[in-house]
């Protein structure tokens, strides 16, 4: 068999599901072969850390909703439910990839990229690695759905109501460092379209940069602003939400946590991966 034909026969197939109601309708799926690389979540932290029964969630949709194959979920610290553990338990055949490994965080991470890398390396089986799921325009989907939720954002199927507690500004307070902002920049500006609202993008661990952030919004005219936490939820960072949204006057959203836009998301980066792995 050519390399060609082994390539086709392992990538998994679009498919169409059924129109479903709610915000998500017409959403595309990946239909996964047996014998696909098993795909996991690497979870930064501890198995028992709170927060992360959210990537026990996401894998669960991505299984359900996009892949129709078990998903699983690698935690890089301890040894409970471990990334290297649960490698080491996978079957190889011959040289074939054996799993795909996907980030759970919205952005590249420097520290949780060299951790997922290492254990890619260390793997006893063939394993590779996926981009994070951020930047991707359905991150700043989720971002504005749970603005939403909270009743600081009009949703798109309540564009047309009157929102007093609607937010006339929005700060996206991701975690990590000067790098990290600018990554989240284009999230940032792909909610603003969303919004049609001013959005400035801040550290959640710098109290100056959420500050700075706030002043930019009053000064472009926003009167009341809002927080858009731009994590899953199992980071630790989860929580310096409240007290960041309190130093500045502002309301705040809940984080990501098990969104469909995550899995949808964790399905592509898990198809990226493997087509730059057949193709190599």
């Amino acid at each position: 068999m050519s390399p060609d034909s082994q390539a086709s026969e392992a990538l998994p197939s679009r498919r169409r599901r059924a129109p479903r109601g709610g915000r998500h309708r017409g959403d595309e799926s990946f239909l996964l072969p047996p014998g696909s690389p098993t795909l996991v979540l690497a979870v930064p932290g501890h198995a028992r850390r709170a927060g992360t029964e959210i990537a026990a969630e996401l894998a669960r949709l991505v299984e359900i909703e996009h892949t129709g194959q078990p998903a699983y979920v690698g935690h890089l610290d301890g040894d409970e439910a471990s990334l290297h553990g649960l490698l080491g338990a996978l079957r190889q055949e011959q040289d074939e990839v054996a799993a795909i490994v996907v980030p759970l965080s919205t952005g590249p991470d420097p520290a949780l990229d060299r951790a997922v890398h290492a254990a890619v390396a260390n793997s006893p089986v063939r394993a590779v690695a996926a981009e994070p799921l951020g930047p991707h325009p359905l991150i700043a989907e989720a971002l504005h759905d749970r603005l939403a939720d909270a009743g600081l954002a009009r949703a798109d199927r309540i564009r047309l109501m009157t929102m007093v507690t609607a937010a006339s500004g929005v700060i996206v307070a991701t975690p990590g460092d000067a790098a990290a902002v600018r990554q989240a920049e284009v999230t940032g500006v792909l909610l603003a379209s969303r919004l049609a609202a001013p959005v400035f993008t801040a550290s959640l661990n710098d109290e100056a940069s959420v500050k700075a952030a706030a002043e930019q919004l009053r000064a472009a005219g926003a009167a009341s602003i809002a927080i858009a936490p731009h994590l899953i939820g199992s980071e630790p960072e989860a929580a310096l939400i409240a007290p960041a949204a309190a130093t500045v006057g502002a309301a705040y959203s809940a984080p990501l946590g098990a969104h469909p836009a995550l899995a949808r998301v964790a399905a592509l980066r898990y198809v990226e991966a493997l087509s730059t792995a057949l193709a190599d």
